[in-house]
């Protein structure tokens, strides 16, 4: 009994001794994301101010009182005060409301064209205090600006004089989650499902509120819970529980749930004998159904589809089109507000010349005949959230139809979580491509916020990478890519390293002497992926199932298009996927400007070489190497990144806490290994085609060919 009285005084001693110790000095998990409210670095400054001494909120809404929470709480953490909450003005104040409120609105201030979630934060001055007012049109709005003012604080920005507006360009932001009803994430490398679906609709996990925390500090709202390859389970009424469960606490945040319907839902949970679109049968079960789920959820967003891609059921299972299974849904959604979300992500078998060119075709034909509460979701290129691809020719040919943006947060393709991979210039390339349709100057950025064609119905999609990973993400660094694209579904001319900046001094420190190496570090962490794993254009190079490592060889699998020699193309003439007027002519869905860019040697960027044209092994390239020299050096360039960044993180020791440090120093061993296993597979694959010996200074391949063939990862996360 001692023994044990004993070992609960040292566990009690043991328990106050973390308490007191300084946060600072504490290992941290990188749960708190980007929200990691800090003491500020002068406490001197701290102790001065009076600003945001005292909260005053003008109304009673839930959300009203998140806002003021969530100032408290930040506060609190970096200024170390309580601030008093309070009805009574005091100079410093932070006043809190919609412009309606009768103190607000006494200020005439210019919130009409901020729309319902725009917010406005202006130093003014009421009954003769001088104040900081966060206002809008709807109580999410002043959530919003209440993030923006504590990212202010946070960074040590001036709050005085302020005058900021903000409204977002897009106004679908959304996550979709690739979780399955087990548990399971497809392409998921943090942990389970972050839906404990077992314990819903009784047990909603704090891990809920904070996940919601998170998305609405970057103004994301919106979140599509399961799979796109799902489960017709998901629409039934113990799910639709399960689900409304999540839309409460999601809701005070701004964010509407939504689900993935599973296109033979009506066959699998209804009982039908058939899914065809324009079967009145069918037609009355989605609606009867979609009526369910409104009672449950009376907010709900709406579906998200895929269909006819990968084996999923779809419409042209009955000799329908997309807009016609599509408008199906859309019309059982719309009298409740709602949308559908159709993937242009489809592809099969039909047509074995160019995998790249099934969407344009199924798609372009049916332009202006979706209902107005479609939105066509196209992923970033044609093929498959590569390392890098060419914006999707589907952008700059649609224009009676809105098309929503889907990036890959996750890393299905960049080496999962143990890769560090900024996506953010990743996006950047994307939104900034120019369509030049209907003329120049027409960026995808301006297709996807709807301004190039005037469409109201505008969004962007991120397939999430959140699991129940401690630090969310599985590894720190992705908890960036996160964020990049929360700020940039806000407003898509957002830039990459403004960026990484910010999120760098938020979720570690604003010293310079780390912020600097640590951005450079991830603005060039993505084209390192590229270089080591898919240089030049190459695309598709990951073996079969996994998506993880090199398979350049493979070959023998069942539909062409999933052999990664479909698209290297290797022989011994030369190397690439030829989609000029000779070969697959996929050019040919681009505007004519970018058509002949794309496919003249002498005017495409030797970064899509390989994408666009079948090129000879002694090709002269921009550097004066020939091609076979240029691939091979080119590898050796990503793999040596890969060790400029470790060594870079090795010296910023002083400026990190010891756990996320030494995390952070062993998946970048992890990367630089792999990335030399990336080179090494692919140079000892290829040459058996080049049949030139290696440049000079290029090290030969640590094992044959055989052996890399030879490896095997049947148990790869998220497969």
């Amino acid at each position: 009994m001692t023994t044990r009285l004993n070992a609960w005084i040292l566990l009690a001693v043991l328990a106050m001794a973390v308490w007191l110790t300084p946060p600072s000095a504490r290992a941290e998990d990188g749960y708190d994301l980007w929200l990691r409210y800090r003491p500020l670095a002068e406490p001197a400054a701290r102790a001065a101010t009076p600003l945001a001494a005292r909260i005053v909120v003008e109304g009673d809404g839930e959300t009203l009182r998140l806002a003021r929470a969530e100032l408290s709480r930040g506060i609190a953490g970096l200024l170390e005060r309580t601030p008093e909450l309070s009805s009574d003005l005091a100079d410093g104040a932070l006043v809190l409301g919609p412009a309606s409120a009768p103190r607000i609105a006494a200020l005439d201030l210019p919130v009409a064209d901020l729309g319902p979630e725009g917010y406005l934060i202006r130093s003014a001055r009421i009954d003769g205090r001088a104040v900081t007012v966060i206002t809008a049109n709807s109580e999410v709005g002043v959530l919003y600006g209440s993030f923006e003012w504590l990212r202010r604080l946070q960074l040590g920005e001036p709050l005085t004089e302020l005058d900021v507006r903000a409204a977002p360009k897009v106004k679908l932001r959304v996550l979709n989650h690739w979780d399955n009803l087990d548990r399971t994430v497809e392409r998921g490398y943090s942990g389970q499902s972050i839906w404990d679906w077992h314990t819903l609709p009784g047990y909603t996990q704090t891990r809920y509120v904070d996940y919601a925390r998170a998305n609405a500090s970057l103004g994301i709202n919106g979140t599509v819970l399961n799979n796109v390859n799902t489960n017709a389970l998901s629409l039934t009424a113990p799910y639709i529980e399960k689900a409304a469960a999540l839309a409460d606490v999601f809701r005070p945040y701004g964010i509407k749930v939504y689900l993935s319907a599973r296109f033979s839902a009506p066959i699998e949970i209804g009982g039908l004998p058939t899914a065809d679109p324009l079967d009145p049968a069918v037609a009355a079960w989605w609606k009867a159904k979609t009526d369910e789920i409104y009672a449950a959820i009376p907010d709900f967003g709406g579906f998200l589809v895929k269909a006819n891609s990968e084996g999923q059921p779809g419409p042209q299972d009955y000799d329908r089109t997309h807009a016609d299974g599509a408008n199906m849904l859309a019309d059982a959604v719309a009298p409740h507000g709602g949308v559908v979300m159709w993937r242009a992500f489809v592809y099969s078998a039909e047509d074995t010349t160019d995998r790249a060119k099934q969407a344009y075709a199924e798609f372009v034909p049916l332009d202006g005949r979706f209902r107005d509460n479609v939105i066509v979701q196209v992923k970033n290129g044609a093929i498959d959230f590569q390392p890098r691809e060419p914006f999707h020719p589907l952008f700059g040919a649609m224009p009676e139809t809105p098309l929503m943006m889907e990036f890959q947060i996750t890393k299905e393709y960049l080496g999962f979580a143990t890769h560090l991979a900024y996506l953010g210039t990743m996006y950047e390339e994307t939104l900034q491509s120019d369509t030049h349709r209907p003329t120049a100057g027409t960026s995808v950025a301006r297709i996807v916020d709807g301004t190039a064609e005037n469409h109201t119905l505008t969004g962007m999609a991120g397939v999430a990478n959140i699991g129940t990973d401690r630090n969310w993400s599985g590894s720190h660094f992705d908890q960036a890519n996160w964020y990049v694209l929360g700020r940039m579904a806000w407003d898509p001319d957002t830039r990459a390293e403004p960026v990484a900046r910010d999120w760098a001094r938020r979720t570690f420190t604003p010293d310079p002497r780390f912020v600097e190496p640590v951005v450079a570090m991830m603005m060039g962490s993505r084209e390192a992926v590229v270089d080591y794993m898919t240089p030049l254009g190459l695309h598709h190079q990951m073996a079969t199932g996994h998506h993880y490592g090199p398979g350049p060889w493979v070959a023998d699998l069942d539909r062409p298009e999933w052999n990664p020699a479909y698209y290297n193309k290797a022989d011994a003439a030369g190397i690439g996927f030829d989609r000029t007027a000779s070969g697959s002519d996929a050019i040919a869905q681009y505007a004519p400007a970018v058509a002949a860019r794309y496919g003249d040697l002498e005017t495409v960027d030797e970064r899509d070489l390989l994408w666009f044209h079948h090129v000879g092994w002694d090709h002269r390239m921009a550097s004066g190497r020939p091609l076979w020299d240029e691939l091979v050096l080119t590898y050796d360039r990503g793999v040596a990144k890969v060790g400029d960044m470790r060594r870079s993180w090795a010296t910023l020791v002083p400026y990190v806490d010891s756990r996320r440090f030494d995390e952070v120093s062993q998946f970048l061993a992890i990367q630089e290994q792999e990335a030399k296993w990336w080179r090494d597979a692919s140079v000892a694959y290829f040459r058996t085609f080049a049949d030139r010996p290696l440049p000079a200074g290029a090290a030969e391949p640590e094992h044959d060919l055989d052996y890399y063939k030879a490896l095997s990862f049947p148990f790869a996360p998220g497969n």
